[in-house]
């Protein structure tokens, strides 16, 4: 396959998506790494974010770890789709909103600082749009967001997190906020958050890292963007298992080349039954369609696939409103 990229696009864009350095001057850092200068990643990166490639360089954090959360999906008269998406997509908490080919023709992510929140934004979509949203909150994780390797179907593994699972404390709160967008592209990025927050850059660099050996946030680096990239053909297969045996199906589908994403999810009935969620990212649909029909005959059943048709929206997931960075500011003088 031609490659669209320069080298150095290509390694900060395949390279970097995870075990971004944490330091004071991590572009330079990355620089060393892959030869070239501060400057020059800095460029490479800004325009990268101008071409639509990547959505930013930053935090992902781990589902059920942080606030609330949870896939949702509406069934919109075809006559107003756009109408209902441009409504969906206009919530903040709603990162991600796709058109996808089913009765339930709307699917988003919903993201809140709690359940209660959550809850609250799901009724106003319903509300607002006069459609019935099913919300399908997820309940295990076997393959989520570890990246995505453009030159293989390698998947990265995250390291087992040891000991107990700690809640972030306020302080972290106010650093996920901060960090939501993303780094500025500046040669001292902790500095200028810890700016914001009035936080020594310091205390920054260790709660980001210390949230990363911690699993709170799941990688740090940079976000690309599938379609931007070429991978076109977004296929979100499902399968409907007996609960007994879903856990152990939905790990092993995890491990086949083409699985970008793998779930267990809270089923909907009596009109969505299905609890086990694979995502597949191909050029096109014809090179996804191997990869599902592989993943059919593993789970022992026929898959239920939805391709995308049209993204309305896609961007990070906002946990908390820009005000909490700054909520403590009149208390620190």
């Amino acid at each position: 396959m031609d490659c669209p990229y320069t080298p150095l696009e290509y390694a900060l864009l395949n390279n970097w998506q995870r075990d971004f350095p944490v330091v004071t001057h991590p572009f330079a850092e990355v620089g060393l790494k892959v030869g070239a200068d501060e400057t020059a990643i800095l460029a490479t990166l800004q325009r990268l974010r101008e071409r639509g490639a990547i959505s930013r360089v930053g935090a992902v954090f781990a589902p059920r770890r942080i606030g609330a959360s949870t896939l949702a999906a509406l069934a919109a008269p075809p006559q107003r789709i756009e109408e209902i998406a441009a409504l969906v997509s206009a919530r903040p908490e709603v990162n991600h909103n796709y058109q996808r080919e089913h009765r339930y023709n709307l699917w988003f992510v919903v993201t809140a600082a709690d359940q209660a929140t959550l809850d609250g934004v799901l009724a106003a979509i319903e509300r607002d749009t006069g459609c019935r949203v099913i919300s399908l909150a997820l309940e295990n994780e076997f393959h989520i967001d570890l990246g995505f390797d453009l030159a293989s179907a390698h998947k990265s593994v995250a390291s087992a997190v040891s000991g107990p699972l700690r809640q972030p404390d306020a302080e972290d709160i106010r650093l996920i906020a901060a960090l939501q967008p993303g780094l500025e592209l500046m040669p001292r990025p902790f500095r200028q958050l810890g700016e914001t927050l009035y936080m020594p850059e310091d205390e920054v660099l260790a709660r980001v890292a210390s949230m990363l050996d911690e699993g709170m946030i799941k990688r740090f680096g940079v976000v690309v963007r599938h379609h931007e990239l070429g991978y076109r053909a977004n296929a979100m297969v499902v399968f409907d298992l007996p609960d007994g045996v879903v856990d152990g199906i939905g790990a092993r589908l995890a491990e086949e080349p083409g699985v970008t994403l793998c779930y267990r999810r809270r089923r909907s009935p009596p009109d969505w039954p299905y609890n086990l969620y694979c995502m597949v990212h191909g050029r096109s649909r014809e090179e996804a369609r191997p990869v599902i029909e592989r993943l059919a005959e593993l789970a022992g059943i026929p898959a239920t696939v939805l391709f995308s048709t049209r993204r309305f929206k896609q961007c990070g997931a906002r946990y908390f409103d820009d005000a909490v960075a700054r909520r403590r500011v009149d208390a620190r003088g």
